[in-house]
């Protein structure tokens, strides 16, 4: 398994002020859900940050994404390991199959793969 990026989730009441003022640093929007914005940079793509009022379809909002090239394989470590699952690994209507887990520290990480 690889990891193809990672990207801190901040939680935010003033998701389009954050985008207005990470744009002036360079990020560029690369997707706009209503309840989340991910900027990104144009010379690293990789180099993301997204901003959530709350998340769709989970529980909780995540406070870190992983995208790897096998979400099935990490669910199943994860599982096999006896991490907590937050959010179960499921497909969503925006094109991600992603689960939630929390780490050591009690934070939940967001592990997805682009469909």
């Amino acid at each position: 398994m690889s990891i193809r990026r990672v990207m801190p989730n901040v939680q935010s009441k003033a998701v389009q002020e954050s985008r207005d003022f990470y744009t002036l640093l360079g990020f560029e929007e690369v997707m706009d859900q209503g309840w989340i914005v991910t900027l990104a940079s144009p010379s690293n793509p990789t180099a993301q940050v997204s901003f959530i009022t709350a998340d769709k379809t989970a529980p909780v909002t995540p406070d870190m994404s992983v995208e790897v090239d096998d979400v099935d394989a990490a669910y199943a470590a994860m599982l096999a390991s006896g991490a907590e699952i937050v959010h179960p690994l499921q497909d969503e209507e925006w094109g991600v199959r992603r689960f939630f887990a929390r780490d050591p520290n009690g934070r939940v990480i967001n592990v997805l793969t682009h469909h």
